[in-house]
């Protein structure tokens, strides 16, 4: 997997509910775990923006409701610092569900902003996102 070029904190909790922010059917999912996430032995993985996780949809299509996705990680209310300098922060938390482990979106759009990092990560993401930040 890519680096990613800003230093992003711990943003979301195992068992956190997300906004879904594409058109893929999904409105809220729980996230359950997160995939190639570092950790310390015996602490509780945390997600960051541009991490793939997997997550449960709770609301949304009732065809979806229950079902295990992969996902990215797109927005977190958390600020983090870039190396620029600068500190980002948005106005929620959202994800994008994939449909594949290589990263290829579920949706055919994302509402809202995508973080920068997000695009530097996973392309075929960001390329569907309204707007990159």
């Amino acid at each position: 997997m890519k680096a990613v070029s800003a230093r992003p904190t711990r943003g979301l909790n195992i068992g956190s509910l997300v906004i879904a922010s594409d058109n893929s059917g999904a409105r809220i999912v729980k996230i359950v775990s997160v995939k190639r996430g570092k950790t310390r032995k015996g602490r509780i993985q945390y997600a960051k923006v541009a991490d793939m996780v997997k997550v449960s949809v709770r609301k949304g299509n009732p065809k979806m409701k229950g079902e295990v996705f992969e996902a990215i990680v797109i927005r977190q209310k958390k600020p983090y610092r870039r190396k620029t300098g600068e500190r980002v922060m948005f106005e929620d938390n959202a994800v994008a569900l994939l449909k594949d482990n290589k990263g290829n979106p579920k949706g055919t759009q994302v509402k809202g902003a995508v973080a920068r990092e997000v695009f530097e990560r996973w392309g075929a993401v960001a390329k569907i996102a309204q707007f990159v930040l």
